[in-house]
């Protein structure tokens, strides 16, 4: 009687009021559903971890490795664990590049192409992550009383060497990567490079129109060893979705004739896609306040601090035998699961919070990249990059600002154009 009493109150209530109630209930019903079919919550639930974990003792058992060999049953579990996350995300993945990317123009991939890239990440992922876990777990084993230290040590050298190897030897398995042709742009960007002490020594062009429309610009590299990359769909006279319309207007596409892959579909929009030379100066701009502005260096120190922080907090619960109770091993505590438990869910909490200031922090960096840019000379060039960017890109100029705040590592568009427009370049 209690219940339907309370549904007799509530469709007395005013219409507006039943309609704001009814809304809020289904937003947060949705949300308490999505969560739960989250696939951490699924296993949780199920109790897949410790069940993964008996299965890859299962799986070693079978080679001839017994209990004993903890580290090898780890990197058992990684290779399942990171399988089972690759099929149960595939379908995902498939939906939103051939449904979603496809409605909106971005997808340039066959499902071929698809696959293959995707098999592809999962092999190269797996050279790096299985060797790297193996390396860590036994420091962490011989490690002592002080192996959070050397662990912490550990992770920061192999962080930097990704880095440092990631656009000569990794990035080129997946994209192709030319010198950037000698010309008016080139010379412009050398130019403004050397104003600031930049030190550049190369500038590539990443055919990631084979992908998606979407484009992006970034530099990379150690000390004197800097490059800069740019998309080819940034580039209004480089891109191969203008090809066709270059060429109904009698001009000649600037690629090198291989761009054309029999993989890439011939899906070329009725604009041109891109940015003029002028204003992929200004994003140059940008990228390079960032550098100017000691933001790259910024993001090291605070990530190393984090990273060291965690496994200081490591140390001091890896031997908390109930929160492996809390988790299904009741008998025993190995040391990868510990990390899963331990960084995954216990640290959550904290991952929010940290999450929500670096986000805004980035926010904070982007402005003050955009006015280095402005500094530059280039808040005209920029101002109309930032629009046709944002049009390409079928973004939305306006957000909700708690939402914004919460989520978005760089500002709306119309707060960026705005901190532009006082000194906009007439």
């Amino acid at each position: 009687m209690g219940m339907w009493a309370s549904l007799d109150a509530m469709w007395e209530m005013p219409a507006e009021k039943r309609i704001f109630g009814a809304v809020l209930l289904f937003s947060w019903t949705v949300y308490l559903w999505e969560t739960f079919l989250a696939q951490r919550q699924l296993i949780l639930l199920f109790g897949g971890i410790p069940y993964l974990w008996r299965l890859s003792g299962q799986f070693c058992g079978y080679a001839g490795f017994g209990p004993e060999y903890e580290v090898t049953q780890s990197l058992v579990f990684l290779l399942l664990a990171t399988l089972f996350s690759a099929l149960t995300g595939l379908p995902w993945s498939l939906y939103n590049t051939f449904v979603i990317e496809e409605k909106h123009g971005f997808n340039q991939q066959t499902l071929g192409f698809f696959m293959k890239d995707a098999i592809k990440k999962f092999v190269v992922t797996q050279c790096i992550l299985l060797p790297v876990s193996s390396l860590l777990l036994y420091i962490i084993k011989i490690g002592g009383d002080y192996f959070f230290i050397y662990a912490w040590l550990f992770t920061l050298v192999v962080s930097l060497v990704l880095v440092t190897i990631y656009a000569d030897y990794i990035a080129p398995l997946f994209d192709k990567f030319t010198p950037l042709p000698e010309g008016k742009l080139k010379q412009e960007i050398e130019v403004m490079a050397k104003s600031i002490d930049f030190p550049l020594t190369k500038v590539y062009v990443v055919e990631g129109s084979k992908r998606s429309s979407h484009s992006n610009a970034y530099f990379y590299g150690f000390f004197k060893n800097k490059r800069i990359v740019l998309f080819d769909t940034l580039l209004e006279e480089y891109s191969v979705l203008n090809k066709d319309i270059q060429e109904e207007s009698g001009m000649e596409p600037r690629n090198d004739g291989e761009g054309d892959s029999e993989e890439i579909k011939a899906k070329v929009k009725n604009k041109k896609q891109g940015c003029k030379n002028e204003e992929v100066l200004a994003v140059l701009g940008h990228e390079l306040g960032h550098w100017k502005l000691g933001h790259t260096v910024k993001n090291i120190v605070i990530s190393q601090m984090n990273s060291f922080l965690c496994f200081f907090l490591f140390a001091v619960l890896i031997g908390r035998k109930e929160l492996f109770a809390a988790f299904g091993f009741y008998d025993s505590q190995p040391t990868l699961i510990g990390l899963l438990i331990i960084f995954q869910f216990i640290f959550s909490p904290y991952n929010e919070v940290l999450s929500f200031g670096l986000t805004v922090l980035s926010r904070r960096f982007e402005f003050q990249a955009d006015a280095f840019a402005k500094k530059l000379g280039k808040a005209k060039d920029l101002y109309s990059a930032l629009i046709k960017l944002n049009k390409d890109n079928l973004g939305f100029p306006v957000s909700d600002w708690l939402f914004s705040m919460w989520h978005y590592s760089h500002p709306p568009l119309l707060e960026r154009l705005q901190a532009l427009k006082n000194s906009k370049q007439d």
